[in-house]
């Protein structure tokens, strides 16, 4: 198959699969998916990034759609700016991909939680908190947005690491992506 082809279409999968996963969870669970503490299980799906390039524009459409949900609970900004987070995220996996701690991806891993931190935690303290833009509420905010990624990317994303290398999935699902970047 054409390596631009397989790349759309994996860019497509991943999109559907995070917006689906993203959408179900504000469906069972309603408020975990944009609160300032967030257990987003569709951000494990970062992990892909380790694995093709074609994750960095999957994850980050899949953002896109996700949050257009939110624009009817009055977030249109996190549209921008938390796809932005991921953008930044993907690209920065990708890029680390093969920095490993023994044969963990640990800067990887780190990257949802760095971005989604600073960009969400930003948007937070600038657009909904009431007052004037204070650098210690813009720490908590921070903090508290880098708390709910670091605990998906250490417990899910690790597990989700683990099964594709494993299972040989990271070969089977993406081989041809690897030189396509």
């Amino acid at each position: 198959m054409n390596k631009k082809v397989t790349l759309v279409v994996q860019t497509a999968v991943i999109a559907a699969l995070y917006a689906a996963l993203t959408y179900a969870q504000n469906l069972l669970l309603p408020g975990t998916t944009s609160a300032a503490v967030q257990f987003r299980v569709s951000e494990a799906l970062n992990v892909l990034a380790l694995f093709t390039p074609a994750a960095i524009p999957g994850l980050t459409l899949g953002c896109v759609i996700s949050n257009l949900y939110n624009i009817g609970s009055g977030l249109p900004l996190d549209m921008i700016f938390g796809s932005l987070a991921t953008l930044g995220a993907s690209l920065c996996i990708y890029l680390f991909r093969n920095v490993k701690i023994k044969t963990y991806p640990l800067i990887s891993m780190l990257m949802p939680a760095i971005f989604n931190g600073i960009v969400v935690g930003w948007e937070i303290e600038f657009f909904f908190i009431e007052g004037p833009f204070e650098f210690a509420g813009f720490l908590i905010q921070c903090g508290l947005v880098a708390l709910g990624e670091l605990g998906v990317m250490l417990i899910l994303g690790s597990l989700l690491y683990y099964v594709m290398i494993k299972r040989n999935l990271d070969k089977k699902l993406f081989v041809n992506s690897k030189s396509s970047m």
